[in-house]
């Protein structure tokens, strides 16, 4: 299981550096680690699987992989919004099972000190506190890091499970 120390590295001046992927959901910036995430997809189509839990979209079949997919809007109670071309699918992994969550879009990848990451302030954004790890603050913006093993806990992952073995 990749956490946010797990990808912490001692760069040249030894300063520890987290490697993270940020992407855009609602108008905020968030970040997960990058060792948890396997690879980033354009929008595909998604198989609609009956009786999945509300925020679970569908499957996708990758290279012959069936990967349970979840709607990052849903899940954290954001609206809705219509999907875009920078829509995009962060297939990730988490305690050993391979999850992907659609984002509006995907930014970069980056390296920033783990010295400018605070403890996350009460009410940092519009989703709930116990998904943040952490906030990044960058020159110009805030960067919102989630635990992603919080965010898909055992039980959400094993009805994710049995959802892929039922497609």
């Amino acid at each position: 299981m990749a956490t946010l120390s797990d990808s912490t590295k001692a760069g040249a001046a030894g300063v520890n550096e987290l490697q993270l992927v940020s992407f855009e959901l609602a108008g905020e910036e968030f970040a997960v680690d990058i060792l948890a995430v396997h690879e980033i997809n354009r929008m595909m189509d998604l198989t609609r699987v009956p009786q999945s839990p509300p925020e679970v979209e569908g499957v996708i079949n990758l290279r012959g992989r069936i990967i349970p997919v979840v709607d990052l809007r849903r899940r954290f109670g954001l609206p809705n919004v219509e999907r875009t071309d920078e829509s995009r699918i962060v297939v990730i992994e988490v305690r050993e099972r391979v999850i992907g969550f659609i984002v509006d879009g995907v930014n970069e990848v980056l390296r920033i000190p783990s010295s400018i990451v605070e403890a996350a302030p009460p009410m940092a954004c519009s989703i709930d506190a116990d998904f943040i790890a952490g906030v990044g603050k960058l020159e110009d913006r805030l960067l919102i890091l989630l635990d992603i093993s919080k965010l898909f806990g055992v039980k959400e992952l094993e009805a994710v499970a049995e959802l892929a073995k039922a497609a």
